[in-house]
């Protein structure tokens, strides 16, 4: 069976709008904690015990809190729908039938077990989201193993999937414990992650089918994943050092314990480096001519615009706007960083008289 070619301009602009919609959750996320909405709702997945949608005694905080909440189930909707065109991208019938079994026997397990759940005061929600996330990883599991083609955007997009049910477990367990600091923190990390996996989905739809090759010397390609490292601890400490500033997502919230202004300064280390090495990926993509150059440009101007930003609101005492700004920007530079990652490979050019195997044999020689 032939290769399928580039996804068609509906799996296409599916793929877009979830990626934009995983770095506009991270925002409105952000919104929540900065305004001291992480409790604007008591409850999960209800907003009070009575309702499901924020009330008028709950003020502005509901309403941005529940907005929050909505906007996480139209990224569940993109997710699904990236799921399904992928599969009929693939031709893939069986797997998406089987999805749609596992769909089906997963929801009624949750709700089973929510309500056995229930019966013993347990956290249904949870309960229910945990049954789900596990039917969610059974049915990647399996489905993935019927495709024969593109199997990594099958891969992709389960990730993706299983990433949303995954937040909306976590979203639950970080309202019932008052918005812990460190499951606040992991709830943002897994959100940016998420951002570099639709990342990455793109890259892949649009490089197409077939083996892959690298295109960048080892050197520059070890640099290239030092940097990823870099960007990895700065992302860290700056989860770990918000945890412990002013905007907590509300003021009854306690704190890790650490030094804010102590972490701000370790903060701001891997961050310099971070630069530099972006610095010296530029100079050699522009000298060597290298395909992820342009990307490197793109995530350096991030990274600069994080920079400034980071020390602006250092200077000034941490206004709400410019966190936000930097919090989104760290998104952005995930989701830069995966791209040049993604760029040290190139697709091997096809080869009159070559066959698929010998193609894919070359490529492996050669990395």
């Amino acid at each position: 069976m032939s290769s399928p070619t580039r996804p068609g301009r509906w799996l296409l602009i599916a793929a877009w709008l979830s990626f934009v919609a995983e770095v506009v959750i991270i925002g409105t996320g952000g919104a929540v904690r900065l305004t001291g909405s992480g409790l604007g709702c008591s409850e999960w997945p209800l907003c009070t015990p009575e309702s499901l949608v924020p009330t008028e005694e709950l003020g502005i905080h509901g309403f941005i809190e529940f907005g929050n909440r909505t906007l996480t189930g139209v990224v569940g909707v993109l997710a699904l729908a990236v799921l399904v065109l992928t599969f009929l991208h693939v031709r893939s019938r069986r797997g998406l039938r089987l999805t749609i079994w596992f769909a089906a026997g997963g929801i009624v397990a949750g709700v089973a077990a929510a309500v056995i759940a229930g019966a013993f005061a347990a956290p249904a929600f949870v309960v229910f989201s945990s049954v789900v996330l596990v039917a969610v990883i059974a049915a990647a599991i399996v489905t993935v193993r019927t495709v024969s083609e593109r199997r990594d955007l099958v891969v992709l997009a389960w990730i993706v999937v299983a990433g949303v049910v995954a937040q909306a477990l976590v979203g639950g367990i970080t309202v019932l414990t008052g918005l812990n600091p460190f499951i606040v923190g992991f709830h943002y990390v897994s959100s940016v992650v998420l951002v570099a996996v639709t990342a990455a989905y793109l890259v892949r739809a649009y490089d197409g089918p077939g083996p892959r090759e690298r295109a960048v010397p080892v050197w520059f390609a070890v640099l290239t994943h030092l940097t990823t490292a870099a960007l990895a601890v700065t992302l860290a400490f700056g989860v770990l050092t918000t945890a412990n500033g002013p905007h907590s997502g509300d003021a009854n919230v306690i704190r890790t314990g650490f030094d804010a202004s102590v972490l701000a300064h370790v903060h701001s280390v891997p961050g310099y480096v971070l630069g530099g090495l972006l610095v010296l990926l530029v100079g050699a993509g522009a000298v060597l001519r290298l395909p992820t150059l342009r990307w490197s440009i793109a995530l350096l101007a991030v990274v600069v615009a994080q920079i400034v930003v980071g020390v602006y609101q250092a200077r000034e005492g941490l206004p709400p706007i410019a966190v936000g700004i930097h919090m989104v920007l760290a998104a952005l530079a995930a989701a830069a960083m995966t791209v040049v990652v993604l760029r040290l490979k190139r697709p091997v050019a096809p080869v009159a008289g070559v066959d698929e195997g010998d193609r894919v044999e070359a490529s492996a020689s050669s990395n």
